[in-house]
C-alpha cells in the first residue's frame, strides 16, 4: 500500500483582471506554496478581451499578469512554485508564447505549456467571443508533463485548483468526492480576499483594510484547510469561508464539467486561528452538457442624470421626462428607461443631500439615435426647464454595451487539449459517465424557535449575506452563526417575504434553497440583471450590494437573538 501523498498547498493571487497587482509577489514571498493561481476572467472580461482582439489579433489575454510576471518569474522558480492563470482569456497560445519571451529574455529556464479548445466563437456567428468552462484535466495534463507556467482560456473558475489537486495526488475522472472537495476550495479561493475579510458583511470586527489572499491546503481525500499566510491582514473563519461558498451559487448541486460537488454536504470547523477545515463533501457525475458563455455586441447606450434639488422634485422630474419625451419621439430609442433616485432630504443643510437624481438610459442599435439626438436634447433645455436645471455630465456620443447569455452543448462537441511544453498535444477526454442536473428535494428544516418578544430591526443585525451574478441573474447568500438563529431564519426568510423586503424583485422568480449544514439559504433572482452585467441594466448592475441592502431591511426578529 503507497503511503499517502503530502498535502498540496495552493494559493490564489488574483480574484479578477485589475486585482492587487502585488499581490503575486505577497504570496510568494509570504510563505510556502506549491502551486500559486490567478483568476482574471469574469463575464464582463470576456466581453472586454473580446473588444481589445478586434482591434489587435495577436492581443485577447490579460496583459497585467504579464507585468506581475516580469517582477516575479525569477521568484516562482527559485521557490518551484508553479503557476497556473486563466489569464490567457481568448489568446493562451498568445500568452504562452510571450511568457516563453518573457522567460528567455530574463534567462530564467521555465516550461511553459497551454490549455485550449474554449473557443466556439466561429460556432456562434454574431458573437465577440463564445468560450465553454473546461473542466482541469486539461491543466493536469500540463503539470503532469513538468509544466511550471499553465496557461489556459476559459476554464471554471475551481478548475485552477482542481487540476494541480488531480495531477499530485493522482485522481482520475470518476473520483467525485475527492474532486468534489477540491471544487470547493478552489471556489473558495477564485475571488481572492473574499474569502479573508474582503467585503464581508461582519467586517467590523477584524482589520480588514488590506486582507491577505487566501490558500488552500488540498490533502488526498479531498479534504481541505482553506488559511492565509502568517501576518497578513484580514481574517479566515467559518463565515468567511461561508460567505464565498455562497457567492454566485444557486441550489445544493454546483454543477461543473468534471463533477458536480453537492453544497449540502460541505461541513467546516475552525482548526486553529485564521483557519477553517473543509471536509464532508460528496460529489456526483458532471451533468452531460458544458455551459459556453456567448458574448455579443447589443447596440449603443447613452445615459444623462438630471440633478433636482430643493421643493417639487416630482413635479420637476415630470416637467423633464415630458420635455424629454418630445425630443426624443423625432426619433425615438429601442429603449427608454427613467429612474428617479430620492436621495433628497427635507430641510437638507448641504445642496448636495438636498437633491434628488433623475437618470435617464436610453438604448439603440444606432449610435446617432442615443448620441447627438440625446445630448442635444438635454443641452438644450438647460435655460428652459426645472428651477436649478444641471446634470452632473453631459452626455456624451454613445457607448457600445454588451450582451452576454448561457448555451450548452455535449461534451463531445468541444476538443479539450494540453498543449504541453515542447509542443505535443494532448486530447482530454469528455467524462464516460454523467447525471441529469436535476434539484435537490428541500431537506427538513429545524424545529422552530420557541415564540417570544420580538423587536423592529435590521435583518443583519442577525444574518450575514453576500450577492454576485450569473448572466441576467442575481444569487443573495443570506446565512447566520448560531443554531438559534438559523431555527429563526429557516421558518422566517421565505421566497415570499423576500420578496417583500427587496420590492424590485416582486414580479420575478425567486427561488429559495436551503443549506442546513451551513446555515444558509440562498436565493436565486432571475432576470434582475437584464442582459447581464454589460448591458448595465440596473444601479447595481453584477447585484454585489443586493445582499446588502436584504440586510438592512427591517422585520420583527426574536429579542433573544439580538
Amino acid at each position: 500500500m503507497s503511503a499517502p501523498r503530502t498535502p498540496l498547498r495552493v494559493g490564489n493571487a488574483s480574484g479578477f483582471y485589475g486585482d492587487r497587482f502585488d499581490a503575486l509577489r505577497e504570496m510568494l514571498t509570504g510563505g510556502e506554496l506549491d502551486v500559486l493561481t490567478g483568476d482574471y476572467l469574469a463575464e464582463l472580461t470576456m466581453l472586454i478581451l473580446g473588444r481589445d482582439r478586434l482591434k489587435d489579433p495577436s492581443a485577447g489575454y490579460a496583459r497585467t499578469f504579464l507585468r506581475q510576471l516580469e517582477e516575479c518569474l525569477g521568484l516562482a522558480h527559485e521557490r518551484s512554485v508553479r503557476i497556473v492563470t486563466n489569464a490567457g482569456g481568448l489568446n493562451p497560445a498568445g500568452l504562452a508564447d510571450a511568457v516563453r519571451a518573457l522567460a528567455d529574455r530574463l534567462g530564467i529556464p521555465v516550461r511553459v505549456a497551454h490549455v485550449e479548445g474554449d473557443d466556439l466563437t466561429t460556432a456562434y456567428p454574431g458573437s465577440l467571443a463564445a468560450h465553454a468552462y473546461l473542466g482541469g484535466f486539461g491543466i493536469a495534463a500540463c503539470l503532469r508533463e513538468g509544466a511550471d507556467v499553465v496557461v489556459t482560456g476559459r476554464v471554471t473558475d475551481a478548475a485552477l485548483v482542481t487540476g494541480p489537486a488531480a495531477a499530485h495526488f493522482g485522481w482520475g475522472p470518476g473520483e467525485y468526492d475527492r474532486l468534489a472537495g477540491a471544487v470547493v476550495a478552489g471556489h473558495v479561493l477564485e475571488c481572492g480576499t473574499q474569502a479573508t475579510g474582503g467585503n464581508y458583511a461582519f467586517f467590523r470586527g477584524a482589520d480588514v483594510r488590506r486582507p491577505g489572499f487566501p490558500l488552500a491546503e488540498l490533502h488526498e481525500d479531498g479534504s481541505a484547510v482553506i488559511t492565509k499566510h502568517p501576518g497578513t491582514g484580514g481574517l479566515v473563519d467559518t463565515g468567511t469561508v461561508t460567505a464565498q461558498l455562497l457567492y454566485e451559487t444557486g441550489g445544493a448541486r454546483y454543477a461543473g464539467p468534471d463533477v458536480t460537488a453537492r453544497l449540502d454536504t460541505v461541513r467546516l470547523t475552525p482548526d486553529g486561528p485564521d483557519r477553517v477545515r473543509i471536509e464532508g463533501v460528496r460529489g456526483e457525475a458532471p451533468p452531460p452538457t458544458l455551459k459556453v458563455g456567448l458574448n455579443r455586441l447589443g447596440g449603443f447606450r447613452n445615459e444623462v442624470v438630471f440633478v433636482l434639488t430643493g421643493l417639487d422634485i416630482e413635479e420637476k422630474a415630470a416637467l423633464v421626462r415630458e420635455q424629454m419625451g418630445d425630443a426624443l419621439a423625432k426619433s425615438p430609442p429601442a429603449e427608454t428607461c427613467w429612474e428617479l433616485v430620492r436621495t433628497d432630504r427635507a430641510d437638507a443643510d448641504t445642496e448636495e443631500t438636498a437633491s434628488a437624481l433623475l437618470r435617464l438610459v436610453v438604448r439603440d442599435p444606432d449610435q446617432q439615435v442615443v448620441g447627438r439626438a440625446l445630448s442635444g436634447a438635454a443641452i438644450e433645455l438647460a435655460l428652459a426647464s426645472y428651477p436649478g436645471f444641471h446634470v452632473l455630465a453631459p452626455p456624451g456620443k454613445g457607448a457600445p454595451y454588451g450582451v452576454f447569455e448561457d448555451v450548452y452543448v455535449p461534451h463531445g462537441a468541444v476538443d479539450h487539449v494540453a498543449v504541453l511544453h515542447d509542443g505535443r498535444r494532448v486530447a482530454v477526454a469528455p467524462p464516460q459517465d454523467t447525471r441529469i442536473l436535476d434539484d435537490v428535494p428541500e431537506p427538513p428544516l429545524p424545529e422552530a424557535l420557541a415564540p417570544g418578544p420580538v423587536r423592529r430591526a435590521p435583518l443583519g443585525l442577525v444574518a450575514g449575506a453576500r450577492s454576485g451574478d450569473k448572466g441576467g441573474n442575481a444569487n443573495v447568500g443570506v446565512w447566520v452563526r448560531t443554531d438559534d438563529a438559523w431555527r429563526w431564519l429557516a421558518h422566517t426568510l421565505t421566497a415570499d417575504l423576500f420578496r417583500q423586503l427587496l420590492p424590485e424583485t416582486a414580479g420575478l422568480t425567486v427561488t429559495r434553497h436551503v443549506l442546513p449544514r451551513l446555515r444558509a439559504l440562498n436565493f436565486t433572482v432571475e432576470g434582475i440583471l437584464g442582459q447581464g452585467v454589460a448591458a448595465q441594466h440596473r444601479f447595481d448592475p453584477q447585484a454585489k450590494a443586493l445582499g446588502e441592502w436584504l440586510r438592512s431591511r427591517h422585520l420583527d426578529i426574536p429579542e433573544a437573538l439580538l
